[in-house]
């Protein structure tokens, strides 16, 4: 019995025009709603050419949005970067047969999942000068912060993924006389991460919009730059708003993107090679000819 019959009933013909009704329901309420919404907007005057024609000014986007999304890329990038490798250094910790190691990782781990980030990056930005009694650059309270909360949770994931290999495949190494450095690094860390792909990438994903929060403290993305700078000197926060939400799309909807792709081209590599003889095999003995070992 396949898995799809257990888990999901395929619905019979009352039931898919069942679904085929509410469908249509919900696209009305929905069409309905977004007409509602416009008409609010249009009488407030939120359509006005006026509120719009910023945009249409290559200072607009030289001088706040470009600026903006660049920092928010730069933040973005080094924080993936960081916090997979995080990630990954924490949940083999939480996974060592050590306990002076497994435990301490284990508290690290709960303990940035369980702080809010916004709280981190006003104490990383805050409280760190007074320890070091230097300035805290506002990129790295915000990088590090991202890094700590979202490697948090991207070593959970990984610590699952490794516990949902089968058994099998890390008995198999260490009787090969593989040591658990080598299971771990060549075995069980890689299929964890192909098979918590799409936890790694909505994990990411989060993160790229979290960058938003860096506006708390000062720091220039696309938030502070594209939505509260460029409407304090137009007067179009709703406009910038919608142009900086499009933006964050079409990142986010890349990095989705690239992570298809990349499950895919996994996916294949990981295939078996087809056999490329396509006659019956012959048997050959110990001096070649055919037919010797029979």
């Amino acid at each position: 019995m396949s898995t799809d019959a257990v888990l999901y009933d395929h619905p019979g013909p009352r039931a898919r025009a069942r679904n085929r009704i509410l469908t249509v329901a919900f696209g009305v309420l929905l069409l309905a709603l977004l007409f509602w919404i416009y008409r609010k907007f249009e009488e407030k005057g939120q359509w006005a050419a006026t509120l719009w024609e910023p945009f249409t000014k290559s200072s607009t986007w030289t001088d706040y949005i470009w600026p903006g999304f660049k920092n928010t890329l730069a933040a973005a990038a080094v924080a993936m970067v960081l916090s997979l490798v995080f990630g990954v250094l924490f949940a083999v910790g939480r996974l060592s047969d050590h306990w002076w190691l497994r435990v301490p990782s284990g508290v690290v781990v709960e303990f940035f999942r369980a702080v809010p980030l916004l709280l981190l990056m006003f104490f990383i930005f805050f409280g760190i000068p007074f320890v070091t009694e230097k300035p805290m650059p506002n990129f790295w309270a915000v990088v590090i912060a991202l890094t700590l909360y979202n490697g948090s949770v991207l070593a959970e994931a990984f610590r699952a993924g490794v516990r949902a290999v089968p058994i099998g495949q890390s008995e198999a190494a260490y009787a090969i006389g593989m040591r658990k450095g080598q299971v771990m690094g060549q075995i069980l860390i890689p299929q964890a991460a192909r098979a918590m792909l799409p936890v790694i990438v909505s994990q990411l994903v989060v993160l790229v919009k979290d960058t938003a929060l860096g506006y708390i403290i000062s720091y220039n993305e696309l938030l502070q730059l594209g939505v509260n700078n460029l409407a304090a000197n137009f007067g179009n926060v709703i406009q910038a708003a919608i142009v900086a939400a499009i933006i964050y799309i079409a990142i986010n909807a890349t990095l989705t993107a690239v992570a298809g792709w990349l499950a895919r081209r996994t996916r294949r590599s990981g295939r078996a090679p087809r056999a490329t003889t396509t006659g019956p095999a012959v048997l050959t003995g110990a001096g070649g000819e055919p037919g010797a070992g029979a």
